[in-house]
């Protein structure tokens, strides 16, 4: 490991090796309706299987009415973004996508597409590098219970 200075402050340290890309998935079931997973200890024993020490940790949510991000897994702000995706995309609203498909689900799709389906974190010395209080979180946005699973995708040296 080099470790690179620059005007006399240490920016950064390079980890050298041959670069390697493991591939799996999460699996787990969701209750719907805006539920929020916790899945960061998932995650991290993800990273910890591949034996790499230093990269990146790729998560993808295939399907589009599903979700990740990051934040403060408590019941206070789970609450809190769940009324604030009931302001922006209620579900009691007129979606073109109810009257297309007949589903019920046209505000799982646009919250899903707010929020987003994927998520990179770094890890170093195998150990992701969230914050103190800050947890991945998948989001099911469906109006309906669901099997998921999520891509993970690991990628370092």
């Amino acid at each position: 490991m080099a470790t690179v200075i620059v005007n006399g402050q240490k920016k950064a340290q390079v980890r050298e090796g041959l670069m390697c890309v493991i591939t799996g998935a999460i699996e787990f079931a969701s209750r719907g309706d805006a539920d929020m997973v916790k899945i960061t200890a998932e995650v991290a024993e993800a990273v910890g299987k591949t034996g790499l020490s230093d990269g990146t940790v790729t998560l993808f949510v295939p399907g589009a009415t599903g979700a990740l991000t990051t934040l403060e897994y408590e019941p206070g702000v789970v609450e809190d973004v769940q009324k604030a995706l009931d302001v922006v995309a209620p579900a009691d609203k007129f979606y073109r996508h109810n009257v297309n498909l007949g589903d019920g689900n046209g505000h799982s799709h646009v919250r899903a597409g707010l929020v987003g389906p994927s998520l990179t974190v770094p890890f170093v010395d195998g150990r992701l590098t969230l914050g103190r209080y800050q947890s991945i979180v998948f989001c099911d946005f469906d109006a309906r219970p669901r099997e998921r699973s999520i891509v993970v995708q690991v990628m370092g040296v």
